[in-house]
């Protein structure tokens, strides 16, 4: 089987992208922050900072210990989305992008002479060439080139950062040998253990089980499809549905109150509901999440505690039902000092699949919601909104996922 496929990731791409717009930031330990407050997590690291042991989901307080040099700056998003367009433009240079798995890694299809390696990895060069010139010396990029999409991605994360491997079909399977199961797309921390429970304690043990050993260790078709991949096949890919949409936000000091706290759980409805609307998906459930200061543990790492929620919504994605849900599930919290809110619709549906609402009020309801996204749309996230946010409009702004790219032609409200 020859070669098929590029893939490209983006190295530490917040935090570079942030260093080539600054260039004080150069050559610096540098963590990208959803905002500047030691109670919250890293988004990214600058390879400076990763040296320190830091990490995306680093808790920001016990990176400023790992690295008291450390330099936090807010995440701007905008720019990461209007950059990863500018990265795709550039690899559309050298050849036609065919998937984009994230922000930050996209995927191309080699065809014809294209797929003898010494014409792939020239292809290749081009890429990283092109970026460079586009974006600049700090947008660096680590790309595997394998017979499928899976192999390339492995690929890709063996050299980093501004790495260049090649998988050839003949290296099968003994290249991977090397390996961590936990370094394989699709082995987390979850299925880690049950693989070893099954046998599996390497990659080599992975690579030389047979087909229906592996359909065992995964309980499913699964199994046989990594059987596939593993020795270069490219097995059937299936678009998964997102299982949740949520935002969550860490109050800043001024809003660790009812009033303020309040304010943004409804702004942060507002977004889950208008994302919904903006996706294509109704939800079934919403729920609430609620992290609080405890007095008593407050001078310790863990001097928090948290409370959860779940209401039914019966089917809907408007903007009124979603907050009035939320306004229910507030009124039963506990007391306490709030410093961090999640609110996220489940039990997702497509509205293709959806046979839409009997009843004429919600309808209407629905109906208000695509007005309202319309004129925002139009004239801005502020030029309408409900009024019991009026104190938090400013509050959780865009953020971003690895796995989201936001649409930048939607107001932020709405992100």
């Amino acid at each position: 089987m020859p070669l098929s496929t590029i893939y490209i990731d983006m190295n530490s791409y917040f935090a570079s992208i942030e260093q080539q717009a600054h260039p004080e930031l150069r050559g610096k330990p540098v963590a990208v922050v959803p905002l500047l407050s030691d109670a919250t997590c890293c988004i990214a690291a600058s390879y400076e900072a990763k040296r320190f042991g830091i990490r995306t989901g680093t808790n920001v307080g016990e990176a400023k210990r790992l690295c008291p040099g450390l330099i936090c700056v807010t995440g701007n998003f905008e720019l990461y989305v209007q950059q990863h367009h500018q990265i795709i433009a550039a690899i559309d240079t050298q050849i036609p992008v065919q998937g984009v798995h994230s922000i930050d890694e996209m995927s191309a299809r080699l065809m014809g002479d294209e797929k003898e390696p010494a014409k792939a990895i020239a292809i290749a060069k081009g890429i990283k060439k092109a970026i460079r010139e586009k974006i600049g010396a700090y947008a660096t990029c680590s790309i595997g080139i394998a017979p499928n999409r899976f192999l390339a991605k492995i690929a890709a994360d063996m050299h980093k950062p501004d790495g260049l491997t090649v998988i050839e079909p003949h290296e099968l399977p003994h290249k991977l040998f090397t390996l961590d199961l936990i370094d394989l797309p699709g082995i987390g921390r979850k299925m880690k253990p049950r693989l070893e429970a099954a046998g599996i304690t390497s990659v080599e043990i992975l690579c030389t089980a047979d087909e229906d050993t592996l359909a065992k260790a995964w309980g499913s078709i699964v199994g046989r499809e990594w059987y596939m991949r593993l020795r270069g096949h490219d097995a059937k890919e299936v678009k998964i549905p997102p299982r949740t949409i949520g935002h969550s936000h860490v109050l800043g000091m001024e809003r660790r109150n009812e009033e303020g706290a309040r304010a943004v759980g409804i702004r942060l409805a507002n977004k889950v509901a208008a994302r919904a609307r903006h996706l294509g998906y109704i939800a079934e459930h919403l729920s609430l999440f609620i992290r609080y200061r405890d007095p008593i543990r407050a001078l310790q790492r863990e001097g928090t505690k948290s409370w959860d929620a779940r209401l039914a919504l019966g089917a809907v994605n408007d903007t009124t039902t979603i907050v009035n849900a939320f306004t229910q599930m507030w009124s039963r919290r506990p007391p306490g000092v709030p410093v961090q809110l999640g609110v996220t619709l489940t039990d997702l549906t497509t509205t293709e699949a959806y046979v839409g609402p009997l009843f004429t009020e919600q309808n209407k309801l629905a109906d208000l919601s695509k007005a309202m996204d319309a004129i925002s749309r139009k004239f801005g996230a502020d030029a309408i909104y409900q009024a019991s946010m009026q104190e938090a409009k400013k509050s959780a702004p865009r953020r971003i996922a690895f796995g989201n790219i936001p649409d930048l032609d939607l107001p932020d409200i709405q992100s």
